[in-house]
Order: structure tokens, then C-alpha cells, then sequence
């Protein structure tokens, strides 16, 4: 299996891109073509799942991406990146029935109470497996809207080979949140506070990963889901919750909350791959830049000082970093085009309109993807009537995908994709049923825990010089 930029770079072998990233192009990596899944690979996925469980159906799919890693030590990774002590259950990712025809996949079971760990955990074992076998170190420099940061830290945290900056948007996230990340004290864990919104955080990033001898010199890894190791392991859980909702016979659809369009991505890789998968459904909050696409065929970009904050602020994201890999596919797999219109198009002018292109049939529902939005409003009412009526209490963000999802219930099962606790967000779930919820023991300590971070308010050449001023590495 070989890897390619979006815009045409490549090809590279997995364990290359893992490391590197965002390729030099600023494209993103995909698989020179989707592995495929026949009826009886599908079976045969689902019987691994019964008798030999999560971590070996994770193996099997990441062996159909990853030729440079034996397959014994992908079955030792996932192995350690998904275990009871950790998920608190042998499912890993259970799915649950709420009511006719909607079920709710629980991805939130992890260390950081977040869908991100589901990934992260396998990231962290890569980074550790590949570095180790190449006597390497790295060091990442992230963006988080709130939950990838403290994942990708407490997956990291033991990965003695890696240094982790994360970047975060200053007083944008909630107390538990912020207390997870920035109250971890270590010198290979640096928060990065940054007024503005996740996306000045994120173009911070790129702008990093775009000076090719600065990231060079510091070996500058990426743990966001521009990173297409994070991506494909959420490709496991798609699988495991159609065989769950469905027995294995007739598809499913899925709701998914999106910000980054990571996620939902990973749905659309698992269906490209032949996961009989009716629609993917887009929920957005306020900020519904990826509705406004699926509805019009127009793509953009709003400033900050535009983006909502919400009581979902995971999702206040305007530019969706994995929506390139998205394009990529609905262009055919044109690299010329996809780099004109995020290399050139989406710089220049914040908008890219596709309506009259002739690879688009119908833009409101692009390859089977449907959309809505929810506001505080919706979220508050959603959280209210599925405790009272279902019985689960569920986060602000899973309350936007099952509003959303319920207005677009089919005859298949509809899978609404939890994405966090609701220990994280007290205020909104207090402000729904009366009360905020309960706090697990393992997490008492995370609000009174002393804060380590330090400002970036002047851009892109002021982190260079904390990332300096920080390593702990040898540079290169």
C-alpha cells in the first residue's frame, strides 16, 4: 500500500507518513486506491469481532493499510491501545438501541472521556513502535478545539520519544477540558494558549508544517487527523458499529457531529472501502459551514471573529482540514484540481463553489451525505428528552448529531456517533436536567489542578521560538 498527497506528492510507504504527517505540498496523504470489502470479507470482520474482539478486528483493517508493519506486532499495537483497563468494557465501542430504528455508538468509553481516544490510543502506539524501530524522535505540534489535545497527551504521555506542542484557543474550551490538557505538568507536554478560534490554532500549525527546513530540523509530526494513521484507525469503529446495529445483514446510516470533518471522513473511507452504508449525515452547530456546502455546493470559510462560540465547542471549527481528502474523491482523484482550489482558490478568496462542476450531480447529497444543524436550543432540549425519555445522558455535541439524526431516520438503523462524556460540559447538562453529572472517580482532581501554559499571541514566528526555547530533543 502506497500513499499519495491530495495534491501530488508520492508516493510514500505508511510508516513515511506517519511520521511526516502533512505532506510537503500542504495535501494531505491518502491510499493510492481504497482497499475492498466483499460480502464475505464483511462476514468474516464480523466474526473476528464475536470470537476474537475489538483489537483483532483493529489489526485486520490496519493490516489492509499498512504493508510495512508485520502483522504480529499491528495485533501487539492494537492490543495495548484497546484494553478493558482502559475502555472499561471488552466492546470498546459499544452500540446501543435509543428507539426505533436510532442507536447510539458509545466511542467515549476511554482515558480522556472523548471519541478521540479511540484513535489517539493507536497513534500513540504507532509513533512509539516506528520511532523505537528507527531510533528516532519527534515532535508534534497539534491543534485541539478541545478534546484532541488532552487524548493525544495522555496517549503520548509514557512515549518517551516524542514532545508534545498543543495549540488551543484561549478561554474557548470548557473547565473540565481545559483542566485535563493544561494540568499536566511535564516537560514533554507543552499547552500552547492562543486567543482566536481552533482555526488560528490549526493555521498556526500548518504554517509550521509549511517552512519544510524548521519542521525538518525539529522533526515536526502531526497527531490531528490530518495524519491519516488517526484517521484509519476510526475506520475500525464504523465496521464494529454496523455489525452491531445491523447482525451483519442490510446497511446502516450514520449521524456524526462534525467540526474537522475527521470523523465523518473516516465513514466516508469505510464505505468507499464497501461498508453497506446508506447515508452519512453531516450534524453541524451554529457554525455550519459543512451544511452550507451539503446544501448549496458552496464551501466557506468564515474569519474567526465569524465563528460561534457555542456550547458545543468542539465543533466550532469553519475550516475543516479533512474536507481536501473529501474533494479528493469527489473530484475523481484529480491532484491539479484539488490543488488549485485548496492550494490557490480557498487561500485567496475563502470560497470554493462546485455547483456548476461537472464531477457534481447533485450537492446536497454528495456521495450520500445529508446534513443539518442544531443550535443550544436543540442541544438543550435533545440532552432533556433522551435522559428522561431513554434513560442515557449524553454531551452537548452527541445531543446535536441525534437531533439531526432524527430528522433524517430511514428504514436502516441510524447510528447517532457519541463524541464525549457529559462530565466535560457541566453548565449545558445542568442547564438541562437540573443537575450537573456526576464525576467519575478517576477524573475528580482534573478542575483543581494547576494550569501549566504558556501564550502565543504574535503568530507563527513567536511558536518557532518557544518550540526552541522548549525542546528537549536534539535537533537535527
Amino acid at each position: 500500500m502506497r500513499y499519495v498527497s491530495t495534491r501530488g506528492y508520492g508516493p510514500m510507504s505508511f510508516t513515511d507518513i506517519l511520521l511526516e504527517g502533512l505532506a510537503p505540498d500542504g495535501g494531505l496523504y491518502v491510499p493510492q486506491a481504497y482497499p475492498q470489502l466483499s460480502e464475505d470479507d464483511l462476514d468474516a470482520l464480523g466474526q473476528i469481532l464475536v470470537y476474537e474482539g475489538y483489537p483483532r478486528l483493529a489489526a485486520e483493517l490496519l493490516g489492509l493499510f499498512i504493508d510495512d508493519i508485520p502483522m504480529r506486532d499491528l495485533e501487539a499495537i492494537a492490543s495495548r491501545a484497546y484494553t478493558k483497563a482502559k475502555f472499561g468494557t471488552d466492546l470498546i465501542a459499544p452500540v446501543d438501541q435509543l428507539e426505533p430504528n436510532l442507536w447510539l455508538g458509545h466511542l467515549s468509553q476511554g482515558p480522556t472521556a472523548a471519541f478521540k481516544d479511540m484513535a489517539m490510543q493507536v497513534l500513540g502506539q504507532l509513533f512509539d513502535y516506528e520511532l523505537n524501530r528507527r531510533d528516532q524522535t519527534m515532535t508534534i505540534v497539534g491543534a485541539t478545539s478541545g478534546d484532541t489535545g488532552s487524548a493525544a497527551e495522555f496517549a503520548l504521555l509514557d512515549a518517551n520519544r516524542v514532545q508534545v506542542f498543543m495549540l488551543s484557543p484561549q478561554g474557548r474550551m470548557t473547565p473540565f477540558q481545559r483542566g485535563q490538557m493544561y494540568g499536566i505538568d511535564s516537560d514533554r507536554i507543552v499547552n500552547v494558549t492562543v486567543p482566536g478560534s481552533f482555526d488560528d490554532c490549526q493555521d498556526l500549525v500548518k504554517q509550521i508544517n509549511a517552512d519544510a527546513e524548521f519542521k525538518a530540523r525539529y522533526a515536526i509530526g502531526a497527531v490531528n487527523s490530518i495524519n491519516w494513521a488517526r484517521l484509519v484507525s476510526q475506520v475500525v469503529y464504523y465496521v464494529s458499529s454496523w455489525f452491531q446495529a445491523s447482525g451483519g445483514h442490510g446497511p446502516v446510516s450514520f449521524c456524526v457531529p462534525s467540526g474537522n470533518f475527521g470523523n465523518i471522513c473516516a465513514g466516508h473511507v469505510a464505505r468507499m472501502m464497501g461498508l453497506p452504508i446508506t447515508h452519512l449525515v453531516c450534524a453541524t452547530n451554529e457554525n455550519n459551514v459543512l451544511a452550507e456546502f451539503f446544501t448549496t455546493g458552496v464551501y466557506r470559510v468564515r474569519a474567526s471573529t465569524e465563528t460561534f462560540v457555542t456550547s458545543s465547542p468542539s465543533m466550532d471549527i469553519s475550516k475543516a482540514s479533512n474536507f481536501e481528502r473529501f474533494f479528493f474523491d469527489l473530484t475523481g482523484r484529480d491532484h491539479a484540481e484539488v490543488a488549485r482550489l485548496f492550494g490557490v482558490e480557498l487561500n485567496r478568496s475563502g470560497v470554493i463553489n462546485i455547483r456548476d462542476k461537472p464531477y457534481v450531480a447533485d450537492p446536497a447529497r454528495v456521495y450520500g451525505f445529508q446534513t443539518g444543524v442544531s443550535t443550544h436550543a436543540d442541544r438543550v432540549a435533545t440532552i432533556a428528552d433522551v435522559y428522561h425519555r431513554d434513560g442515557y445522558l449524553i454531551d452537548p455535541h452527541t445531543a446535536d448529531a441525534v437531533k439531526v439524526a432524527r430528522e433524517h431516520l430511514g428504514p436502516e438503523p441510524m447510528i447517532a456517533l457519541e463524541t464525549a462524556l457529559p462530565v466535560k460540559f457541566g453548565s449545558i447538562i445542568k442547564e438541562a436536567i437540573g443537575r450537573v453529572p456526576p464525576i467519575p472517580a478517576r477524573f475528580a482532581q482534573v478542575l483543581d489542578a494547576e494550569p501549566h501554559t504558556v501564550v502565543c499571541d504574535q503568530g507563527v514566528d513567536q511558536l518557532k521560538s518557544i518550540i526552541e526555547a522548549r525542546t528537549i530533543f536534539p535537533v537535527h
